[in-house]
């Protein structure tokens, strides 16, 4: 079977797969990271407005660290295959596309001076990256002039200085910075290192300037499930696609990008006018929409659904009572306390919903649990303050699904720095920060059995002002109703307590 590169015989394809390339393009962004993620998002996005003239520029794909794809990216002369799957707008999608516009890859490590080249030219306007949450860090470092600096913001500023001296400090020669780093404010962040780099470093004072008032740092928010390479489907996608591709890229449909950036940035790059879903502008809305309305409900499932039975998140959308349960919560309680244009809401709430039933992506309920009680506190606790203070009423359903947290965080012994639960005959691990699990643990080793205990738990837990940055308990009828929704779990079991709950709720 051929292997994809440029040399392939591309008439010899299947017609579901779509194969268009732009020849002769000038490389205009340098991308640190060449994962699945940016590869179906970020790169699909750059090839669909190629197709259709809005951008007319490659990427020159950087490896991060130091073992990466870039032999395999080279070896295919930059051409993969992003196939997406899923439901969009009530209809089944799947598209076979080879994505071209990565022109190369370079590893800084053995080819620092190539990369140091390509920053100095005159075609780059952008750097996008995506390293990991902890790839926006500081790392104290020294800077050594031809040597390859070890952290993403350490490489970027060399290459900022590399760039502000070829071309003399001119103002034009200024670049646009979009990190797609999963951290709030990942723009503003990465500028702040940059600028105590190049103070630490004793760069001159012109060069900050030139940072400051030059270059924009535009912080960002991603949305995307991707799962990548299909290691468990190999041989099916090769006959598939007709060829062998060991970059394959899968995800869903569905994308989001919003970009805070100001006019001349959105002008340089229109992702929009090619019928992307990119918002330019503030960014807030659009977090506390995803935060809310899709990460919220995925957090309350992880606990609820999974101790209900249920393994992933299309087997709780296909379920009577835990599909209610979910939709009760999205629809009438956290869906008033989200402040944006109501036609976006209903178009996220919509398209979450598809994402949910999607059957090509196996979303574990015991993955999304990872750090859970941090996850409750940023994407649901909010949620719940506001519909208290909008309604002077508890949210039933994100009361419950406390509730549900305390007995799905219930350890029968420690493992390490984690615990261990038990659902049925099954354990699972419980992993979360230092201080969930401390507390946790200690207020679970005190319950005897007794409804008094269970009081005395929930107090305990609520009252962390370390673990919830204040005091849950305060909140006018929460203790005794997660309390009493506790003692129900532990007496009649996750899935016939929520099957009360829900019949309860919608009876109303």
């Amino acid at each position: 079977m051929e292997k994809l590169n440029k040399n392939i015989n591309r008439e010899e394809l299947p017609e579901h797969v779509s194969f268009v390339t732009q020849e002769n393009l000038p490389e205009k962004v340098i991308q640190f990271g060449e994962g699945n993620f940016l590869r179906a998002f970020v790169n699909w996005m750059i090839h669909e407005m190629n197709k259709q003239g809005l951008f007319n520029g490659k990427v020159a794909v950087v490896q991060p660290i130091e073992q990466g794809l870039i032999p395999m990216i080279n070896d295919q002369d930059g051409l993969y295959t992003v196939v997406l799957r899923g439901i969009e707008n009530g209809q089944v999608v799947e598209k076979n596309e080879v994505v071209s516009c990565i022109s190369r890859g370079i590893n800084p490590y053995t080819d620092w001076s190539e990369l140091l080249t390509l920053a100095a030219s005159k075609d780059i306007k952008f750097v996008i990256s995506n390293t990991t949450e902890a790839g926006i860090a500081y790392l104290e470092e020294e800077y050594v002039q031809g040597k390859t600096p070890t952290s993403f913001p350490a490489k970027l500023t060399a290459l900022l200085y590399h760039r502000y001296m070829e071309f003399n400090g001119s103002p034009e020669a200024g670049l646009v910075m979009i990190p797609c780093e999963l951290i709030e404010e990942n723009g503003k962040k990465l500028k702040e290192i940059v600028l105590k780099l190049a103070a630490e470093w004793k760069f001159p004072a012109e060069f900050t300037e030139w940072v400051e008032n030059h270059n924009h740092f535009c912080s960002t928010l991603v949305d995307r499930i991707v799962t990548g390479y299909p290691r468990d489907a190999v041989e099916e996608f090769r006959q598939l696609l007709g060829y062998e591709d060991n970059l394959i890229t899968v995800g869903e449909p569905f994308h989001l990008w919003a970009i805070d950036a100001p006019k001349e940035v959105a002008e340089l790059i229109p992702f929009d006018k090619a019928g992307l879903n990119v918002k330019w502008g503030d960014i807030t809305p659009f977090r506390n929409v995803k935060v809310r309305l899709l990460n919220g409900p995925h957090t309350m499932m992880s606990s609820v659904c999974y101790l209900a039975g249920a393994d992933t998140v299309q087997q709780v959308m296909e379920d009577d009572t835990l599909s209610k349960f979910i939709k009760e919560a999205m629809l009438n309680e956290i869906y008033p306390t989200v402040a944006i244009e109501d036609a976006e809401k209903r178009h996220f709430v919509e398209s979450v919903t598809e994402r949910f039933l999607n059957p090509y992506n196996k979303h574990y309920l015991k993955d999304i649990a990872l750090s859970s009680v941090y996850k409750f506190k940023s994407r649901l606790i909010p949620s719940l303050l506001d519909y208290v203070a909008q309604k002077n009423a508890l949210p039933q359903t994100i009361t419950f699904a406390l509730a549900g947290l305390l007995a799905f965080n219930r350890p029968v012994r420690a493992e390490g720095n984690d615990l261990v639960g038990k659902r049925g005959d099954t354990e699972y691990a419980i992993r979360d920060n230092q201080e969930a699990i401390k507390a946790l643990n200690e207020a679970w080793s005190k319950y005897d059995g007794t409804t008094e205990a269970v009081t005395a738990l929930v107090t305990e837990v609520l009252g962390n002002t370390e673990v919830w940055g204040q005091d849950l308990n305060e909140v006018q009828d929460l203790k005794p109703t997660v309390a009493k929704y506790l003692q129900d779990i532990l007496d009649q079991g996750m899935k016939a307590t929520v099957e009360n709950l829900v019949n309860e709720v919608t009876a109303v």
